[in-house]
């Protein structure tokens, strides 16, 4: 596993250090701490297309793995990039493209970094693996978990949305429901693998998460015939995913493969905003604690305060990018216009990134003539409740004139 330089650590400012070597973890970093490999311009580290079979493990010299086959049994990565042209025309950006997270085993991103962070289980024979969760990193790891016979346990906010509570206990995880929201069941899972010895799959303090979720940007890369599209809008909770995008193009930089990093838009709720709070006020991390007005439909995004937040706060400025912040009626509306315009069923935090073209054409962030690139992070299938048509088309017949009728009128 010579590939990993895991001595030397880059930080959120661009400043270094170093520590005794650790390459594979379960270590706790710091946040803002990130794992560097020996790129030096090397381009045989980005796979084959041939390879894309192998879904995320293509990117083996990229991820912090030896040369051992992966176990974990369920298929990620190499989802889809694509390019609906109803939607194209409805927006009037001819290059808008969708990269799909909704076709995952559990229709979610998140199963990437259950993914890494299960192999590492199984390779290191860790028996139980807990984190803490709004929804879709529960029903990820619960159901990455009984794949790979390994118990879960999940510490949720006690409002997590029913739809996704069930499928994690069809999974066989054990589910604790939490009185005080995200931040308290983030407390209780990690004291309780680190009091337990299990293994840890928080998002921002196990950084095997990182390396798994910016295997995206190396995808989107590769899907786009070897190139990086102008802008990339990313819906932001913690931080982290829009951070491992960053961290995926930048690599794909010092391998000498790109020359620049996309221009990145993350999103917020309207409710729940504190990154893009404390960017307008020229923050470089969070100087006073964010208290939501109220909760937003898009759980996967509804993080007061985001483990991430420096480093995601120097990422949207070193791509000389922006936060904009989204209403849940605006997100609504674009639930539906995915699923009419682009046959994606798209859950509120991932819809909410084409409810952020509206305001962020208007004031010059994306132009017409801009590559963009939407990432949809999860499906809405696990939340149906919000997958309501704006102009239902069902109709009552009895006979085959009525079918007749009501089609003369189209």
């Amino acid at each position: 596993m010579g590939k990993v330089r895991s001595e030397t650590i880059m930080h959120w400012d661009g400043s270094m250090s170093t520590r005794e070597p650790s390459p594979m973890l379960p270590r706790i970093p710091d946040n803002d701490d990130l794992i560097l490999y020996d790129y030096e311009y090397n381009a045989s580290l980005i796979p084959p297309v041939s390879a894309a079979h192998k879904g995320m493990w293509r990117y083996s010299a990229l991820l912090p793995l030896d040369d051992q086959e992966v176990r974990y049994p369920l298929f990620v990565g190499n989802t889809p990039l694509i390019a609906p042209d109803p939607l194209r025309q409805l927006t009037q950006l001819p290059r808008l493209w969708l990269k799909d997270e909704t076709r995952t085993p559990t229709g979610s991103n998140k199963d990437r970094a259950t993914a890494l962070v299960l192999e590492y289980a199984l390779r290191n024979k860790i028996g139980v693996v807990s984190c803490a969760s709004t929804g879709n990193v529960a029903v990820s790891l619960a159901v990455g978990a009984a794949a790979s016979g390994i118990k879960a346990v999940n510490f949720v906010p006690a409002h997590v949305s029913e739809s996704k509570l069930r499928i994690m206990q069809l999974a066989g995880a054990t589910v604790f429901k939490v009185e005080g929201g995200y931040e308290c069941a983030f407390a209780f899972s990690r004291k309780a693998a680190r009091l337990l010895g299990w293994g840890d799959r928080n998002t921002g303090v196990n950084p095997l998460t990182l390396e798994a979720k910016k295997t995206v940007a190396l995808e989107i890369w590769e899907q786009l015939g070897w190139r990086v599209p102008d802008v990339l809008v990313v819906p932001v909770g913690d931080g982290i995913t829009m951070s491992a995008m960053v961290k995926g193009f930048r690599e794909l930089k010092a391998c000498g493969v790109t020359e620049r990093l996309p221009r990145i838009i993350g999103v917020q709720a309207e409710y729940c905003q504190p990154l893009k709070e404390a960017w307008e006020r020229g923050e470089v991390a969070l100087q006073r604690r964010y208290q939501s007005s109220a909760r937003t439909i898009a759980d996967g995004i509804a993080v007061d305060a985001p483990i991430g937040a420096a480093l995601a706060l120097h990422d949207i400025q070193e791509s000389k990018g922006a936060f904009v912040a989204v209403s849940d009626d605006d997100t609504l509306h674009a639930i539906s216009i995915l699923a009419r315009y682009a046959g994606v069923l798209a859950e509120p935090a991932a819809a909410s990134t084409f409810a952020c073209l509206k305001p962020a054409l208007a004031s010059g962030l994306i132009t017409p003539d801009d590559e963009v690139v939407l990432y949809i992070t999860g499906s809405g299938l696990k939340q149906p409740q919000y997958l309501a048509p704006e102009r239902p088309s069902s109709h009552l017949v009895h006979d085959f004139a009525e079918v007749e009728r009501i089609l003369s009128s189209f």
